[in-house]
């Protein structure tokens, strides 16, 4: 099955420190459309801490689903590219996403 390119939109992610397990995971920044509690599924390298350090910000592509009704998560392909952002860039992306959402 094809991947629908309409059901992937611009994310800004951050890798933050779970104190549960002490290892990395993703979750969305604040400022946006999706809950920062919410599961980001992505590729394991941005949450390999010899890579990037906690508080690492990136621009992922990722659609919304579920899988078999269970709770709504973010997705996104291991094979798209990443960018990581600047503090700078960050605010600059969440900034753009405000004005586009009035």
């Amino acid at each position: 099955m094809a991947r629908d390119p309409w059901a992937y939109r611009d994310v800004a992610v951050e890798s933050v420190l779970d104190a549960r397990t002490g290892r990395l995971r993703i979750k969305p920044v604040a400022g946006q459309a999706y809950a920062t509690s919410m599961r980001v599924q992505c590729a394991r390298a941005l949450a390999d801490p010899a890579r990037y350090p906690a508080g690492t910000r990136f621009l992922i592509r990722a659609k919304l689903t579920d899988r078999d009704g269970g709770p709504p998560f973010l997705y996104a392909w291991h094979g798209d590219p990443v960018k990581v952002l600047t503090p700078r860039e960050a605010a600059s992306f969440l900034d753009e996403y405000r004005r586009r959402r009035i």
